[in-house]
């Protein structure tokens, strides 16, 4: 009976070690660097190396943060997150592959809810989308940098409602932002930003509907494009396309 007694309490201290073990590896706040290393547990003392790496030692609605400039790697985010680069120039090097991949479908998660900024995504070239968004509730995405892609710079393909602001999506192969679900509906605003030398700035197909404001549309191949809707504030530069297209409608600033 002794020993039976011994090997259940040596059982329950294990399983108490195992779950702070998991505790102290999903940190509410984590750190990437350019000299970081991910085997690291992404303090700000001891940063990781990349975006993948940081985000398995970061908790659902947790938040990463870059130290100092430096390349973090594409990254695939299945839960509720904050990657925060704003004046540390993080940047993502995207050949061959996707930038960032939203994908939360969790039931345990409720907000499902990510947020970019600060961020460079550059596809060199063979990069195929900047950001592809196939699951998710709202995605922020702010002061975002998105180049040389294959496809889209921006592509919604699931439900959700989507904010890019202060961005810049340029010379990319496909859209600018490109929505196209197969079934249900996205919201798409689009503010303050510029849609340059793609081959479409917005296009919106299948239950999608575009909302822009105060954003520049320009010597991309075409405009505006899609069966879908395209709200207008009436206060954005469409010009210099070499087919402009037309808003669904133009709603005055109020």
């Amino acid at each position: 009976m002794v020993h039976h007694k011994i090997y259940r309490s040596l059982v329950c201290v294990s399983f108490l070690l195992f779950v702070s073990a998991l505790a102290d590896a999903q940190a509410t706040r984590t750190w990437v660097s350019g000299v970081g290393d991910d085997v690291n547990p992404c303090s700000r003392t001891a940063p990781c190396k990349t975006f993948a790496g940081a985000i398995s030692k970061t908790a659902t609605n947790g938040e990463i943060n870059c130290l100092d400039p430096g390349g973090f790697g594409a990254v695939t985010i299945t839960k509720s997150i904050t990657i925060d680069c704003e004046d540390t120039q993080g940047s993502i090097l995207s050949a061959g592959t996707n930038g960032v991949i939203i994908n939360i479908t969790g039931t345990t998660d409720t907000k499902k809810a990510v947020k970019l900024r600060g961020i460079s995504i550059d596809g060199a070239g063979t990069g195929i989308n900047g950001v592809r968004i196939m699951a998710a509730n709202i995605i922020n995405i702010e002061q975002v940098v998105i180049d040389g892609v294959t496809q889209h710079g921006v592509s919604v393909e699931g439900q959700a409602q989507v904010v890019i602001m202060s961005s810049s999506i340029r010379s990319n192969g496909g859209s600018g932002v490109n929505v196209f679900l197969t079934s249900g509906t996205a919201d798409v605003l689009v503010s303050g930003s510029s849609l340059t030398g793609n081959a479409t700035g917005l296009n919106s197909s299948n239950g999608g509907t575009i909302r822009v404001g105060g954003s520049t549309i320009a010597y991309n191949t075409t405009g505006l494009a899609g069966a879908g809707k395209i709200f207008s504030y009436g206060n954005n530069i469409l010009d210099a396309n070499g087919t402009n297209g037309t808003p669904t409608s133009t709603t005055p600033l109020k």
